[in-house]
């Protein structure tokens, strides 16, 4: 009987040890009445994209003005090394962590330690699939990308042959802004080409010119984002094509570029306000206030 009584102890505290791990219990933060000696963690996709470098500059503007000590590591679009920050992060004992993913799977595991250490996550412009995050802070990208197709069918008619140029791979924003366009290019254009050029200005140079070589009659491209619109840019002026070209992000050099006359127009977000509504955010949590689950930032169609 002895032997049956310790069983079932054991096998009830195999259950409840179970129940434990399955419902994700974090540890809590304790509430912080002052922002003295607060300190939010940054981890950043890239700062070799200018709208990266505009919503670090917003985060690092921002608490500044709170008296807030960031620490800001850049991934380089290296999801193994966005890992490794993040955990260099996590070990210096940060109040709360922004992460701006490179990847939004890859990077679930990164939440989940953070998770576990009670820190408390924001994922701005792109999201984390696993994981407790506090809030997302992004423009609308299916918005975006339905404004994107809109405009294309406004000013060159419905089955116009249109090039897309994705985003990484496994990106939220490469995704949602990809649904945006597709619900309208589906119905009303024609979609010669979708490939990725990574968010990167050099490889949207590439892959616009392999395009062009097999595709004569490109009329409009779509990036979705505003370095592969100008790499896609320089292909399209080097072959001397006459072709509507529009991007993603309202970076100063997309907006310039527009002023120009060389960029058809770009989806503008406010990458310094994504950056500071992160820290408003972080504020409010570290006290205790409810945020959203989403801060949608607003979107402006930029053009010339």
């Amino acid at each position: 009987m002895k032997k049956i009584g310790v069983f079932f102890i054991v096998l009830s505290l195999m259950v409840l040890s179970a129940c434990s791990m399955e419902s994700g219990l974090i540890k809590e933060q304790p509430k912080k009445e002052s922002l003295q000696d607060v300190k939010i963690g940054v981890s950043i996709s890239t700062l070799n994209n200018p709208f990266f470098v505009s919503v670090k500059d917003g985060i690092v503007k921002e608490a500044k003005k709170k008296g807030i000590e960031t620490v800001v590591v850049d991934a380089q679009d290296d999801t193994s090394k966005q890992i490794s920050g993040i955990e260099d992060l996590i070990l210096k004992g940060v109040d709360v962590l922004v992460v701006n993913p490179t990847d939004s799977a890859a990077i679930s595991s990164s939440v989940l330690s953070a998770n576990e250490a009670g820190i408390p996550v924001i994922t701005i412009d792109r999201s984390a699939e696993d994981g407790e995050v506090a809030t997302f802070i992004a423009s609308d990208n299916v918005s975006g990308g339905e404004m994107a197709g809109t405009y294309i069918v406004e000013q060159l008619g419905e089955k116009a042959n249109v090039v897309e140029l994705e985003g990484v791979s496994g990106a939220s924003a490469t995704r949602e802004r990809g649904k945006g366009f597709h619900n309208i290019a589906d119905k009303q254009l024609n979609v010669v080409t979708s490939q990725t050029a990574e968010f990167d200005r050099t490889k949207g140079l590439t892959v616009m010119e392999n395009i062009l070589q097999g595709n004569k009659d490109v009329e409009a491209v779509f990036a979705h984002n505003d370095e592969m619109a100008l790499g896609a840019i320089e292909a399209i002026q080097a072959a001397g094509k006459d072709i509507l070209v529009l991007g993603f992000d309202g970076t100063k050099d997309a907006l310039d570029a527009v002023k120009e006359g060389k960029l058809d127009g770009t989806i503008a977000q406010q990458p310094a306000l994504i950056g500071e509504e992160a820290v408003n955010a972080a504020v409010k949590i570290l006290k205790g206030d409810q945020v959203e689950e989403n801060i949608s930032v607003p979107l402006k169609l930029q053009t010339n």
